[in-house]
């Protein structure tokens, strides 16, 4: 089997497909024996979105037709999520602008926050921490001080995070990400990009990515017997 192949996945904190699709992807290299390596890469569903937290059903009401037709929407997205163990409460979901909870997603990913705590795989504990502080537990992603204790719950020193997201450290580099996702196309989210060559968009069942595991596997035998 291929070893190191690295997976970016672009997606949003308040994304509940990218929620659902992350977890279908761990399903998916729970029967993969090969080394993988994930990245998550900034997307923002709305960069216009207030930095200043409001109730999520609220405020896709007032651009969707109103609450009821919010409720609607969210059902399905409820009970996708239900299948795969995973709590969607968009009743106590909070609206914001993700641009901060970003930055510590890419701060957990840099050689520079190893000596605040950082190893290999801080990076999906800070994304799967943000996806459960917002859609199960209603917690507001604007704010430092939750962004903040999210990093501190997966072992980031959270001094050094409320510094970072006290100054500009990270702003150019998430946007930077936001613009290579434009450029390659990304318009919705999560897109999976396997090896820098196959992307996947939508939060695809686990044999789908299997499949795509395996071609990649299958290319990396024909070049060796090669």
């Amino acid at each position: 089997m291929p070893k190191g192949v690295e997976i970016e996945i672009y997606a949003d904190v308040v994304c509940p497909w990218c929620y659902i699709g992350t977890r279908r992807l761990e399903q998916a290299l729970a029967s993969y024996d090969g080394e993988v390596t994930l990245r998550w890469r900034a997307f923002q569903l709305d960069p216009g979105a207030p930095h200043e937290g409001m109730p999520l059903v609220r405020w896709l009401g007032a651009r969707y037709g109103g609450e009821d037709r919010a409720r609607q929407m969210f059902a399905r997205a409820a009970a996708v999520g239900a299948s795969v163990g995973l709590r969607l409460d968009f009743e106590r979901a909070i609206a914001g602008n993700t641009l901060d909870a970003h930055r510590v997603i890419w701060f957990a990913g840099t050689p520079g926050a190893v000596p605040f705590g950082a190893g290999p795989d801080t990076q999906a504990h800070v994304v799967e921490a943000l996806h459960r502080s917002h859609f199960t537990d209603g917690l507001d992603l604007t704010d430092h001080e939750v962004l903040t204790a999210v990093a501190d719950e997966v072992g980031l020193d959270p001094d050094r995070v409320r510094r970072m997201l006290g100054s500009d450290e990270g702003v150019a580099e998430v946007r930077a990400e936001m613009a290579t996702a434009r450029q390659l196309g990304v318009t919705g989210v999560p897109t999976f990009v396997f090896a820098g060559r196959y992307a996947v968009s939508g939060a695809q069942e686990p044999e789908t990515l299997r499949q795509v595991l395996a071609e990649l596997a299958g290319e990396v035998e024909y070049d060796r017997a090669g």
